[in-house]
């Protein structure tokens, strides 16, 4: 029997018409269920599509006003909230994080500064005192994360901080504003732009939400039920509970490394800001010294966390063509998520694009449904697996 056609709706420019394209083969060939995906160009939305449904009987089908887990990208959210009160003079990038929160400094991590976190390489990537499920208590993950020592000297390596860095980045703009990271988010980033992505939902946001439904190709999630491994070590503080993806502790509590949520529509028009130079539609969130700052990058290496290549900079990955391809431009900057979301922008054509889904992604990178809509949008080389 024939799959009926996946109905796909919104609006796509013709100058793209090749992601409407890589879109419907999503869901035609590689396993797609239900997403949504965004481009912006020059300031104005040229792509805005969504289709397939929020479960896997394919009953309910995915709306225009869906959301879903964007897991890490929500790192670069946090990052963001930083470079915000960077600008503002309210945070030295230069300065120790323990400036502003002091008991972060045992354990010898008085050497970890602002800029360590952002990009990294701050070396504090373990959490060996956190109870497991500590995810889901603010307090008891960054008191623990006071009595971890660094796993090197910060700032001479890096390595993918799956868990820690969202506490870090959120307790320092707790600290310094007397607001959690997601409410900073929220009346500074989001209602500003108004971009539908939340770190901490209210209920009407959280009947919105759909379901992220397990992969078993997803390379990530593997290495981290190793224990062995360090991806596992870093995860041994997650909830006793099993898949814990549509969890309401994840939906209802600010988890700041990886429990955002929203759509392709709102990620995208953050990610058009910064490719704006910090602004669009003139409402300004950062100074063009600011997006300059924060699209450095840092360091590109094989990484022990994530066992693939990363191209990383001050709280956003960098365009890595094999794994994570951006587009033509080498020094376009985003974040993935392990659940397949995808957020990049291309500051020289002044370009933005956002996917989400809700099946997660296959492999160690952004995998292929991501990956061909990534190309699609913005050009480059088409990495080699991709069909």
């Amino acid at each position: 029997m024939t799959q009926a056609p996946v109905l796909i709706e919104g609006v796509c420019h013709p100058s793209f018409a090749a992601v409407r394209a890589e879109f419907e083969k999503n869901f035609r060939q590689r396993g797609e269920v239900g997403a949504a995906v965004c481009v912006y160009k020059n300031g104005e939305k040229v792509v805005d599509l969504w289709g397939g449904y929020k479960d896997l009987e394919r009953t309910v089908p995915w709306q225009r006003d869906t959301i879903v887990i964007m897991n890490s990208v929500a790192k670069s959210m946090c990052a963001l909230c930083v470079h915000i009160l960077v600008d503002r003079g309210a945070v030295d990038f230069n300065a120790p994080v323990a400036r502003y929160w002091p008991e972060f400094a045992g354990a010898g991590k008085q050497g970890v500064l602002v800029r360590h976190v952002l990009s990294h390489t701050c070396g504090v990537i373990y959490c060996d005192h956190a109870a497991p499920g500590s995810w889901f208590d603010w307090t008891a993950h960054t008191r623990a994360l006071e009595k971890q020592e660094p796993a090197w000297e910060p700032g001479t390596r890096g390595a993918y901080n799956s868990i820690n860095i969202g506490y870090i980045l959120g307790e320092i703009v707790r600290r310094v504003t007397g607001k959690t990271v997601g409410t900073f988010l929220r009346e500074e980033v989001a209602e500003k732009l108004g971009a539908d992505y939340h770190l901490g939902m209210r209920p009407d946001e959280i009947a919105r939400v759909s379901d992220m439904h397990p992969n078993p190709k997803n390379a990530f999630f593997k290495i981290a039920d190793d224990p062995s491994t360090p991806l596992g070590r870093a995860f041994r503080s997650k909830p006793p509970i099993g898949y814990f993806q549509n969890c309401r502790e994840i939906r209802e509590l600010e988890v700041a490394s990886f429990g955002g949520h929203g759509s392709a529509r709102g990620m995208a028009r953050i990610y058009a800001m910064l490719a704006g130079n910090g602004a669009i539609d003139n409402v300004r969130i950062l100074s063009e010294a600011a997006v300059e700052r924060a699209s450095q990058l840092v360091w590109e290496d094989d990484c022990i966390m994530t066992r693939r290549r990363i191209r990383m900079g001050y709280g956003f990955m960098h365009n890595e063509p094999n794994t994570v391809p951006m587009g033509e431009n080498m020094d376009a900057f985003g974040h993935t998520g392990t659940g397949g979301a995808f957020a990049w922008c291309d500051r020289k054509r002044n370009m933005a694009f956002a996917y989400c889904t809700n099946f997660q992604r296959e492999g160690p990178g952004i995998g292929p449904r991501g990956a061909a809509l990534g190309v699609a949008a913005g050009g480059g080389i088409r990495p080699d697996w991709l069909v």
